[in-house]
């Protein structure tokens, strides 16, 4: 989903975190997985499929329970063997960042919003972890405001916080669920299911050119 306004009227960038500043988790998930003597995809089945999983992780993404609490009851469901201290850092600790999409990111002249479904800032804050909160002049992460994509009362939040109308922002995500809400308020949306591919649609929208440093 893509909607075209000149680049002359663009002003403000707003990005997801995981799998858009990030590197997909997928294949890391998996190896942590095997580490800890469990199935390949026990992960991903636990956090998504997984009734109390599920409740547990909608509930870190509100800030209606903290991560340590998550860490406590998700180990719980991943096996009795599993210890709980840190668990959502160990599982993303080997996540790279996206380095084309952060050098883009750090091109860009344009005001720039993080707009976050979290997994928790303590003990793991994966945003200083990755080195990419500073980058931002507007952080909207939802444990810190009580809502979550694809909540169309946090795109609205964003725009706010941003300062800019729907029309000079764009939108990026690589849920194509999250993408809908921003699209429906005027926003401009990319939807990242590769990297080298959204930063060159982006380098275009944009004006702007991702350089990696030496």
């Amino acid at each position: 989903m893509l909607h075209r306004t000149d680049v002359a009227d663009r002003r403000g960038l707003i990005l997801d975190f995981a799998g858009v500043l990030t590197a997909s988790p997928i294949d890391v998930h998996r190896a942590w997985c095997v580490s800890e003597g469990l199935a390949p995809g026990a992960w991903r089945s636990t956090l998504n499929d997984h009734p109390e999983g599920r409740r547990l992780y909608d509930a870190l993404e509100i800030g209606e329970i903290g991560q340590a609490e998550w860490n406590e009851g998700t180990a719980a469901l991943l096996g009795a063997h599993v210890d709980p201290v840190n668990l959502m850092g160990r599982a993303w600790a080997g996540v790279p960042a996206a380095r084309r999409m952060v050098a883009l990111a750090r091109a860009a002249s344009h005001r720039l919003a993080l707009l976050s479904n979290s997994f928790g800032l303590d003990p793991f804050n994966p945003y200083e972890h990755v080195g990419i909160w500073d980058l931002f002049d507007v952080h909207v992460v939802s444990e810190l405001v009580g809502m979550a994509k694809p909540d169309p009362a946090i795109y609205e939040l964003a725009l706010e916080r941003i300062g800019l109308p729907a029309e000079r922002c764009v939108f990026v995500d690589d849920h194509a669920v999250n993408l809908p809400p921003a699209a429906d308020l005027g926003i401009t949306t990319v939807h990242v299911t590769d990297e080298d591919a959204a930063v060159a649609e982006l380098e275009a929208l944009l004006g702007v050119t991702a350089v990696l440093a030496a």
